[in-house]
């Protein structure tokens, strides 16, 4: 039997003065209404009520138990309308992971009309380039570029993400410009060391941080392979120069990727549907 709701049954009871009444308003039989009483008398070893024929009082326990379990009641009352509202309002720390390349002014304005339509919402980032675990770093969601995602989580696409071999002018006026991938064995490459790359490139250096790995090929220091969001700007100003565009490599998909699509609180549904409107619109 459901302590609470026996709990709330004994409130019932002793504030409008009749089991009969209690039962109709928790929707109730009268026998079901007694035997929850009956259950906590019977749990504590204490009456709670003395009964007769005309009228129910409570006794000196029972007014005891009853002020403190009226407390219990109130405040998972408080509890469960505040959680509920977190599902009916977007509001609260939206605490999500995204790779390192979304450190750019497109993803940054994109954040923050998000927060003009969600003011409630207050985003806390988490630029990873390693896949991280949702449940273990308390985070309530994942942008992930994958061909592959991972079976245990839910996903969403949101958007096709092209990645461009680039290099600078400087450096391909000192190595030629390569035409095939194939001519790519011969150049030097910055690369990232977290995850692999299916190229021929030698490395020059590498880094865990994409953004870094920008900076060294716009530098000089050799071929990078990078997503389109990150080297756009430096594109369209010719600090970059994108390589092999007869052989353009098929774009990854930008994915939300999440634990639990049961419940889901409103701050996580209008993020989600958010960027699904922005970057497919």
């Amino acid at each position: 039997m459901d302590r609470l709701q026996s709990l709330e049954v004994f409130r019932q009871v002793a504030t409008l003065g009749s089991f009969t009444r209690a039962a109709q308003a928790l929707g109730l039989s009268v026998a079901m209404a007694s035997k929850h009483v009956s259950r906590l008398e019977a749990d504590l070893q204490v009456r709670l009520l003395n009964r007769s024929s005309r009228r129910l009082a409570l006794t000196e326990a029972g007014a005891e138990y009853l002020r403190e379990a009226g407390h219990a009641l109130d405040t998972l009352a408080t509890a469960r309308a505040a959680a509920q509202r977190g599902r009916r309002t977007a509001q609260g720390v939206l605490r999500f992971t995204a790779p390192v390349w979304c450190a750019t002014p497109r993803f940054a304005q994109l954040m923050a009309r998000y927060q003009v339509e969600q003011p409630l919402v207050v985003l806390s980032l988490h630029l990873e380039n390693r896949h991280v675990d949702l449940v273990a770093e308390g985070l309530d969601l994942a942008l992930r570029v994958t061909a592959q995602p991972q079976p245990q989580l839910i996903v969403r696409p949101l958007t096709p993400v092209a990645f461009h071999f680039v290099a600078s002018p400087a450096y391909l006026a000192r190595h030629g410009t390569p035409r095939t991938t194939a001519e790519l064995a011969g150049h030097r490459g910055v690369l990232p060391n977290y995850t692999g790359v299916d190229s021929p490139l030698t490395a020059s250096a590498d880094s865990n941080n994409t953004v870094m790995l920008a900076r060294l090929a716009e530098a000089g220091l050799g071929v990078a392979y990078l997503p389109a969001w990150l080297v756009d700007e430096a594109l369209a100003e010719g600090r970059l120069v994108a390589l092999l565009p007869d052989e353009p490599r098929p774009p990854l998909t930008l994915y939300a990727a999440y634990l639990n699509r049961e419940y889901q609180s409103a701050k996580v549904r209008t993020f989600i549907d958010f960027l699904v409107r922005e970057l497919q619109g």
